[in-house]
């Protein structure tokens, strides 16, 4: 029987979402023809996805991963008329120039057309520039470069097929990757190797990316999905609030708050709106009464 939600999915277009397990949406970037570049309108559709989890009560988690052979390389500003061949390279030539209202602009070289395309405040994939409010696990099944790169710097948690391939070769295009990355990586993997991924353009293996604290867990390509699935599963197990102000806390560490005015943050503007409601209440039954607990759906 399928979910049943408070209000329906966004239409989708260029993704395909499904619900592998209860509280879990997935989301599989579906273009493969085109290594699942996403162009202007993926971005927007994206967008309403990552908002629509956000929105849903009944949800607690996403997954997203891609079809075929890449999770996503990058932009693609030609659409239709993209091919195969020259998908890694081309799609990823591209240039975010910041408009008087700081919206990112895109462009690349088969589009000189040179009409503006604002990528919203999520930023590529709906992703790289997210805040968000539930978690998103990155689950990378093969080529992840430019701006799918820059949306796995900026997910939850990353697990990888041991066939993943990660990089930013804007540089060798002479472009940069201006969708979040950049200040976000130097925080994962310290000053020098963001220094050599950005500038060099280089391709890190996921056992690489793995050593950096890029990846949390390189799996076996056959086993990816079932992996990132109990990952998801566990997570949408344990009580929805407190997954919300936990990931709260750490992003204000993430965006560079201070540890003492992080903590104090957190307890007014989070934790208060869950002290004493359903959820703590029934943590502290169950613990005591030596029961699974019983969750309801977020109301934070």
């Amino acid at each position: 029987m399928p979910p049943q939600f408070a209000s329906p999915p966004p239409p989708t277009s260029f993704t395909t979402l499904s619900f592998p397990r209860p509280h879990v949406l997935l989301v599989t970037l579906s273009r493969h023809k085109s290594l699942n570049c996403i162009n202007t309108a993926g971005n927007a559709e994206l967008s309403a996805v990552w908002t629509w989890l956000d929105n849903e009560p009944s949800l607690r988690i996403g997954l997203v991963t891609g079809d075929g052979r890449a999770f996503c390389a990058g932009a693609d500003l030609k659409g239709s008329r993209s091919r195969d061949g020259d998908a890694v390279l081309s799609h990823t030539v591209e240039i975010r120039l910041a408009n008087r209202h700081g919206a990112h602009l895109e462009w690349n070289d088969a589009n000189k057309s040179r009409q503006s395309r604002a990528l919203s405040e999520n930023g590529f994939g709906g992703l790289s520039t997210r805040s968000g409010k539930k978690p998103v696990i990155a689950a990378v099944n093969g080529i992840c470069f430019g701006g799918g790169c820059e949306m796995i710097v900026n997910a939850d948690i990353v697990l990888a097929s041991s066939a993943a391939q990660f990089g930013l070769p804007e540089v060798k295009r002479g472009v940069v990757a201006l969708a979040g990355a950049l200040p976000r990586l130097v925080r994962t993997v310290g000053r020098q190797r963001a220094m050599e991924m950005a500038l060099t353009g280089r391709t890190l293996t996921a056992g690489e990316a793995r050593e950096w604290g890029l990846v949390n867990k390189v799996v076996d390509p056959a086993h990816l999905m079932d992996e990132a699935i109990r990952w998801a599963e566990e997570i949408a197990g344990n009580s929805p609030d407190s997954v919300i102000v936990s990931r709260e806390g750490i992003k204000m560490g993430w965006e560079g708050c201070g540890v003492q005015e992080g903590t104090e943050r957190l307890g007014r503007e989070w934790y208060s709106k869950m002290e004493g409601g359903e959820n703590m209440v029934e943590g502290v039954m169950a613990f005591v009464e030596k029961r699974r607990p019983r969750w309801v759906d977020s109301k934070l």
